[in-house]
């Protein structure tokens, strides 16, 4: 998952989590995170999931986006990068992943190694009779 903690704006102090890509940021009410700032438009820019890549973002139309205070139209993002769009400044966040619980499969190899050591110890007691 992907966090975008937005640091300017109306919205500013929240954070919005895209779990589904094409994500795309805008004015319009289609949008996925919509943004009713100063300068951004209806459809602004997407983040797109390229197996090849990583998490790219690329900008809509004439839209001006900028990364790090570098203006863009199409780049890679990197974990902690700075997003502009218009008036509203977002940070890009790699989301923390959760571990799923491994309970289970720690107990079915306790119990199998367990079963493997009473087979031994009822071999061994049949061999010494």
């Amino acid at each position: 998952m992907v966090q975008l903690h937005i640091l300017s704006g109306k919205m500013a102090g929240t954070q919005a989590v895209a779990r589904r890509f094409p994500f795309r940021i805008g004015r319009a009410a289609a949008a996925d995170l919509r943004l009713d700032d100063a300068g951004v438009w209806d459809q602004h820019f997407r983040l797109e999931f390229q197996p090849a890549a990583g998490l790219v973002l690329t900008t809509e139309r004439e839209a001006i986006v900028t990364v790090n205070d570098q203006p863009v139209k199409q780049t890679t993002l990197r974990n902690g990068d700075l997003l502009g769009a218009g008036s509203v400044r977002l940070r890009f966040w790699l989301a923390e992943t959760r571990q799923r619980g491994l309970w289970l499969r720690e107990a079915v190899a306790w119990s199998c190694i367990a079963l493997v050591t009473l087979v031994q110890i009822a071999l061994l007691c049949l061999l010494l009779r």
